[in-house]
């Protein structure tokens, strides 16, 4: 991979950090192209900007009974909504243990699916850029610059930086609502829900379908 995690690169702050975790019946190939299209949706791409290499991490074992254990990350970014100076950064990790295929019944005809438990573990950061363009100046500006820095964030930044981080947090809250929703898991909303236009393909033991 060759490149430092966000957590250990200078300029880097988390914002938050969440898992979600489900144990039953789904689809997992399914929650994997959902995943990627809400991210599409949202104008993530990959930390590098080539849009199809999400994925930085895929490992895969097989138990005894047949069951896989599969890591995968994923690390995408996307610049600050009308700004330059803020780029946000996601760091997925999914973790399988004992998956397998199955198949479920719906509308009297079989679907193919999965069982077994998943882990998602998402992690959002923001990256400061203004710094490296502060960083960046030569000469006298640059001397200029790094005496003037401090009095510079403290007074330009500050409450725009707090901003971002909200608006960053968020929209994480919002993935965490959509991935449980995804799953049919219970949900604790402050804010009205929005439709879901993605179909879950999770079937909880203790959901009865409508």
């Amino acid at each position: 991979m060759g490149q430092k995690e966000p957590s250990e690169r200078s300029g880097f702050q988390k914002v938050i950090g969440m898992k979600v975790k489900y144990k039953d019946i789904f689809d997992m190939s399914q929650f994997y192209e959902a995943l990627k299209e809400w991210m599409g949706e949202h104008d993530y791409k990959s930390f590098d900007d080539k849009v199809e290499e999400w994925e930085t991490f895929y490992s895969e074992k097989v138990g005894q009974g047949g069951g896989k254990e599969i890591w995968i990350w994923w690390r995408l970014a996307k610049k600050a909504p009308e700004s330059e100076a803020f780029k946000y950064h996601l760091n997925l990790n999914f973790h399988t243990i004992g998956l397998s295929s199955t198949e479920v019944i719906k509308g009297g005809q079989k679907i193919s699916a999965h069982k077994g438990e998943v882990e998602l573990e998402v992690e959002a950061y923001i990256e400061e850029v203004y710094r490296k363009m502060l960083e960046a100046e030569k000469g006298f500006f640059g001397f200029v610059t790094k005496q003037a820095k401090t009095i510079f964030q403290k007074r330009i930044y500050a409450q725009t930086i707090d901003q971002r981080k909200k608006e960053l947090y968020q929209e994480v809250y919002v993935l965490n609502n959509f991935i449980k929703q995804w799953f049919k898991m219970k949900r604790y909303l402050p804010y009205e829900e929005s439709k879901n236009f993605f179909p879950s393909y999770a079937w909880p033991s203790h959901h009865k379908e409508e």
